[in-house]
Parts: C-alpha cells; sequence; structure tokens
C-alpha cells in the first residue's frame, strides 16, 4: 500500500503536492535500520516452560492432588474443622505433597533456573524459594516425627506447600489468560482472511486452492460479497471495498484498474481480478500482525523495574529470614521455632502478585490500543509520551482530508476556453492517483467533458507534470516554478484565490502560460477540537507543508495553530524536527509517512497516519490506523494511563511484603503478633487479585 491507488484514504503523502504536482515515488530503503531497538526478555522461565494448555491442565491436576493434602494435614499444625486424619494418612500427604512439588511447581523451578543461569534471581526465584522451603522443611518434619520419633511434634508446612503451588499457578494462569485474551486482537485479524482463494491458471480455468498455496504474481478472481485473500492490484474489473475491517476506515473505497487492494478487505458489488503481490508474510495483515505481537513481548523499562523490585525483594527475603532465624534460635535455644519463623518469611516473601503486575498492564494497554486503531509499535513511545513538548503534525491528509475539489477554473488565452484548459491538465493526469489529479477528474467528470489524449507524460519532481498534446507542449506547474522561469502571471488573482486555502496549479502550453485550476482542501471535522484539546494540555502543535505560505497561514489560522512551516521539502522536515530537538524539547512528529519518513526516525515519538505505507511500518513508533488525528489524544491519554496503572500495580504487588515479610519474621512477637504463612498466602493471592482488577480497568479515557 505504499503508493496506495485509492483517493479516499490518500495514505500517501500529499503534504507537498499544492506546490504543484509531486509525484513522489517512496524512496525508504535507508529507513529498514530503524526497525526499533532490541529487547532482550529476563523475565525468566514463565513464558517460556509456560503455555495456556499446560497451565491449564497443570492446574486442574495440582488441585486434584491438593485436595487430600488440604483435607489430611493441618494448618500451621491447627486442626480445621473439615480436616482429619487416620492412621498412616501422613504418609498419603507426603506422597501427594512429592508429587505435587515436582509436577506442579516443575514451571517455577525451570523458571528459576533460568534465572539464576543468567545471574538474574528474579521472580521466579522467589516463588522456588518459597514452594522448595515449604516442601524440604515439611519432609523434614515428616521424618522427625514419623521417623525418628521426635519427642516434640514439628509443625509440617504441607498445607502451605499445596496452597501455595495452587494460589502460584492459578496466579500464572490468570497472566497467560490476560495476555493471550490481549492477543485476541491478532487472531481476529488472522480470521479477515479466507482460507481459500479462486486462483485463475494460463488457460483461463479458475481453480480453489489453499490460501497458502498462493504465490505472488499468480491472478485470483474476487466474486462480489468475498473477502480479498491477498494483497494485490486489480488488473481487471471495477468494484467498492470495504477496508474497515483492516484500516478502519468506515466508507466502501472505489477501486478500478491499477487500484492497490488488501487481504482480508471485504469486496462490495463487482467481480475483479486480482495480481497478487503480497501473501503470508509480505502481507500488510500480516505486517501489522507482527507489529502487534512484537508490541505485546517488548518489555518496557517499567517492567524490567518489576524485575529489579523481585531480584530486590529476593535478597530482602534471605537476608531477614536468615536474620530472623538466627535472632530467633539466640533467644529461644529452639531450632524448631527458629526454622519455622526462617521459613515463614521465605514462604511470605513470594511476590505473586508483583509477576502479575507488569503484564497484565502492558496485554490490556497493547489490545486496548490495538482495538482503538492505534497500533503501539515501540512501547518506549508509550513511556515518552508524557514528556512530549512540541506534536509536529504534516498538513495535506493529517489535518486536511487530501480530497481536493476544483473550486476555480480560469484561462488567460482568447484561443482556449476555460473548460479547454481543464481538459488540458485532465489529459496529463488521468492515470495518476494523486489527490490533485483527482480533482481535476472528478471535475470533468461532473462536466461531463472529453479528455484529449496525451503523450509521453512525464513527472517533473518538486515542480508537476508534462505531456504533448496535439503536437504542443503541455506542463502543470508551481507557482514556485513560475517565479523561478519568470513566467509572468497575476500576482493578485493568485494571492486572493491562495488566501482562501486553494492549492493553484497553473497551465503552460510551449511555456506560456494560459490558465490555472485552484482547488481547496477540507479541513478534518476532528482537527479543530485537536489541536483545542492539545493546547489545553500545554503542547504545542507545530504545521509543517510543502504548501504554499497563504495556503499553510489559511488552515492554521482556522486550526489555532501559532507555529508554521511551508513551502517545505521532506528533509526540511527532518532538519526542523531536529533544531527543536536540540532546545531540548521532547518532539511527537505526525505524518502519512512517506515523504515524512526522515522526520518520523528523527523525532522522540514518530505517530503515522494511516496505516500501509511500507515506510510508516518501518520508521514509526505509532500507526494511527483509522488516519484520524483525534486519535492522536487517545495515544496520550492511553500512555498517561497506561504509566499509572504500572506504578499502582508495582505498589500493590510489592507493597504487602513491606508489612508481611517484618510480621513473618516476629517483630511483633512481643505483643503476641506473628504472621503465620497461610494469612501470609491469603495476603498474598489477594494482593494477586487486586493487581488483576486493577490492570483489567485500564481505560484509554478516564
Amino acid at each position: 500500500m505504499s503508493e496506495n491507488k485509492h483517493h479516499e484514504h490518500n495514505h500517501h503523502n500529499h503534504d507537498m503536492m499544492a506546490e504543484g504536482h509531486m509525484h513522489h515515488h517512496d524512496n525508504h530503503e535507508n529507513q529498514k535500520e530503524h526497525a526499533g531497538h532490541e529487547h532482550h526478555d529476563h523475565s525468566g522461565g514463565m513464558d517460556h516452560s509456560m503455555h495456556m494448555g499446560n497451565l491449564k491442565v497443570k492446574f486442574f491436576v495440582s488441585l486434584i492432588l491438593s485436595i487430600p493434602i488440604i483435607l489430611l494435614s493441618t494448618m500451621m499444625g491447627k486442626q480445621l474443622p473439615f480436616q482429619f486424619s487416620f492412621p498412616g494418612s501422613d504418609w498419603v500427604v507426603l506422597v501427594l505433597a512429592t508429587a505435587l512439588f515436582f509436577y506442579g511447581g516443575m514451571p517455577f523451578l525451570k523458571g528459576a533456573k533460568m534465572e539464576l543461569d543468567m545471574k538474574s534471581p528474579a521472580m521466579m526465584t522467589l516463588i522456588s524459594l518459597g514452594i522448595s522451603v515449604a516442601y524440604v522443611y515439611s519432609v523434614y518434619a515428616f521424618i522427625a516425627n514419623n521417623l525418628l520419633n521426635s519427642p516434640v511434634h514439628i509443625m509440617d508446612f504441607f498445607w502451605e506447600l499445596a496452597t501455595l503451588i495452587l494460589i502460584m499457578l492459578l496466579g500464572h494462569w490468570i497472566e497467560m489468560n490476560a495476555i493471550s485474551n490481549a492477543g485476541n486482537a491478532l487472531q481476529k485479524m488472522a480470521e479477515l482472511l479466507p482460507n481459500l482463494a479462486t486462483v485463475i491458471k494460463e488457460d483461463g480455468s479458475t481453480e480453489e486452492v489453499s490460501l497458502k498455496e498462493v504465490q505472488v504474481g499468480q491472478k485470483v478472481l474476487v466474486k462480489a460479497g468475498e473477502k480479498v485473500p491477498t494483497d494485490g492490484i486489480i488488473i481487471e474489473g471495477k468494484t467498492s471495498i470495504n477496508e474497515s475491517m483492516v484500516t478502519g476506515e468506515s466508507k466502501d473505497v472505489v477501486k478500478g484498474l491499477h487500484d492497490k487492494v488488501i487481504g482480508g478487505s471485504v469486496n462490495g458489488s463487482g467481480a475483479i481480478t486480482v495480481e497478487v503481490t503480497g501473501t503470508g508474510e509480505s502481507g500488510y495483515l500480516s505486517q501489522v500482525m507482527e507489529l502487534v505481537g512484537n508490541a505485546q513481548k517488548e518489555k518496557s523499562r517499567v517492567e524490567s523495574m518489576s524485575d529489579k523490585v523481585a531480584k530486590m525483594l529476593f535478597y530482602v527475603a534471605l537476608v531477614v529470614g536468615i536474620g530472623a532465624f538466627i535472632i530467633w534460635y539466640v533467644l529461644t535455644k529452639d531450632i524448631n521455632i527458629a526454622l519455622e519463623r526462617m521459613v515463614t518469611v521465605l514462604i511470605i516473601a513470594c511476590p505473586h502478585a508483583l509477576g502479575l503486575a507488569i503484564p497484565l498492564v502492558t496485554a490490556k494497554s497493547t489490545s486496548l490500543g490495538a482495538k482503538n486503531g492505534l497500533l503501539i509499535k515501540n512501547r518506549q513511545a508509550l513511556e515518552t509520551a508524557k514528556k512530549v513538548d512540541v506534536i509536529m503534525m504534516d498538513k495535506t491528509g493529517t489535518l486536511t482530508e487530501g480530497n481536493f475539489a476544483v473550486n476555480d477554473y480560469l484561462s488567460f488565452d482568447s484561443t482556449f476556453t476555460k473548460e479547454q484548459v481543464l481538459g488540458l491538465m485532465a489529459s496529463l493526469e488521468q492515470n495518476s492517483s494523486h489527490p490533485l489529479s483527482v480533482g481535476v477528474l472528478k471535475k470533468m467528470e461532473e462536466l461531463n467533458l472529453s479528455i484529449p489524449q496525451a503523450t509521453d507524460i512525464t513527472n517533473l519532481p518538486g515542480i508537476g507534470m508534462e505531456g504533448t498534446v496535439d503536437g504542443k507542449d503541455v506542463k502543470i506547474v508551481s507557482v514556485s516554478y513560475m517565479k523561478q522561469q519568470h513566467i509572468s502571471f497575476d500576482n493578485d488573482l493568485f494571492n486572493q484565490l491562495s488566501s482562501q486555502g486553494n492549492s493553484v496549479s497553473f497551465l503552460l502550453v510551449d511555456n506560456k502560460s494560459i490558465g490555472l485550476v485552484a482547488q481547496g482542501d477540507q479541513i478534518k471535522e476532528e482537527a479543530k477540537s485537536m489541536i483545542e484539546r492539545l493546547l489545553a494540555q500545554g503542547i504545542k502543535p507545530v504545521m509543517l507543508t510543502g504548501d504554499n505560505r497563504q495556503v499553510a497561514d489559511v488552515v492554521a489560522k482556522q486550526l489555532g495553530i501559532e507555529a508554521v512551516h511551508a513551502e517545505l521539502m521532506p528533509e526540511d522536515k527532518e532538519k526542523i524536527v531536529k533544531e527543536y530537538k536540540e532546545k531540548g524539547l521532547v518532539v511527537m512528529m505526525v505524518g502519512d509517512g512517506v515523504n515524512d519518513a526522515p522526520g518520523l526516525v528523527r523525532a522522540d515519538i514518530g505517530v503515522a497516519i494511516g496505516a500501509g505505507t511500507d515506510v510508516a511500518i518501518d520508521s514509526a513508533d505509532v500507526i494511527l490506523v483509522k488516519s484520524n488525528p483525534f486519535d492522536i489524544l487517545h495515544f496520550l491519554s492511553l500512555s498517561k494511563n497506561t504509566q499509572r496503572k504500572m506504578v499502582q500495580n508495582l505498589w500493590w504487588g510489592a507493597g504487602y511484603n513491606i508489612l508481611a515479610i517484618p510480621l513473618a519474621a516476629g517483630v511483633l512477637a512481643g505483643i503476641g503478633i506473628v504472621l503465620s504463612p497461610a494469612v501470609g498466602a491469603i495476603f498474598m493471592s489477594l494482593s494477586t487479585v487486586i493487581v488483576a482488577i486493577n490492570a483489567m480497568t485500564l481505560r484509554i479515557k478516564e
């Protein structure tokens, strides 16, 4: 879609166009290297060793193993009303608890091994510490009580072990579930593509084949009402296509010869033949899916903070646990009491909620963004967004519709009528998808005029177009070309038309000025309220445009933008971004992704309007799928709310440890308050639930 041929979307950059018809080719190979930074996953083994299916099975098998343990063993040495025992029941508990520890605890133990191999103890190490200590100590208690006939009954922690593993597995199941729910955005995109495609063979016959077998260069037939199976170019037929599922654009887009179509969009009333340009991973939908997938996998800086917190808790638990053991042993001279206190501290230190705190928010914000047409390609952008000082915006296609209508057309030469001036322009433009060309062709259609035949049509980069009609050299040029070549024109008339917000193109026949066409662009209705809201938030909007100064000023005045840079070449935009950044300002640049690419890369946050240009996918951090400038506000809001939830969740996740660890160590034992592992486990599961609920309540607008 990088040179998108449908006019309603205008997903290529026509910011420069009003200065004359500049039909740019996308030159963005050099952007490829900006494909984001590498992100390494230090989160330990959870995502490596657990998948949704296994986790669910693991949880239910562990539940079956746990029920007898919970019924047959005491909680902290106290018998609960529903508990009972019989001769040999201790052996049953030992066998089941051993099976549970090695089966249900294995994902955590594997994860801890990975973390320790990386010399970075975090979440998994903490959990493994808790369950291993509970198991080993309980086996010691069993041997002392049943085989060595210890005179003092040593309390075991089998009950705590069972509940701890169950809570941990349940918590991880919730987490994986939440993350896979965020992945539903991907699932929904994948479902957009049909399973079969009708391929047209060389002899003209058709055959239904699996979508996997379709190759680039083949021709496929798409009947009325069918989904378009792959990206491609229409080589036969005319239709209207609903791309809303893919691009978020609600209106049907009229498509004819040489127009591009996107796999996953729905064909309207006409049958079309499409030459395949992209399938599988090269298709637009797959690129978008890859973006969503990467965004979900990436870890932001705050997330590594949660690993730091887990690491800190691991060391705190070890130090406090060993300290508690020494102090209690010195005070009581009873190794069992001292051991029990240490075990309690180590069991309680498992900050399960902390493991959920950030991934849940990340998952929720990614899926919320995707549902609202925001593809957040670089999660760092969510963190940078709260510091933005300046938002630079391309004019055409970003702030304005980019749908040009002819407001005036004039002849300066008595040998040509004004209709002939329009006709000569149309003759050069009839195969162009440029918005200015579309406006001229639409006007010809309205007036029901026939278009003269032109030959040798060429684009004049930065100037306009040239061709031959009836043996005469015909050019469409911008005002700057007229000035450079010292071709005289009515300056007052030009200023009058420009001051009304028109883009003016001049027609030259054999280098003589014979007429002009003035076209106006409509401001997007959401643009004005967006600018007002940005100003209210203390963010300065800056307009960047290749259009002439008068047109730019008219639009800026209507929108309330004070800073305007007009008559720019693409490389100028990047320079301006750089200048603002050198002043120490945080810059967000919004553009529609082709000529804006250097600026998008240079800015702190690059936002592409209209997903689909290869360059947008390569150089922007965020893509506004619906091409609606108002979504910039949604992004800023999502960023602010995501950050807030992450910090809240870190406090909820780690906060209970701040209280629980000292209590478990027995700091208040003097007044009879000692925290038991059972109560600790309840605290822990509560904070896990709170963290999950808090993450799920993330909204874009609050």
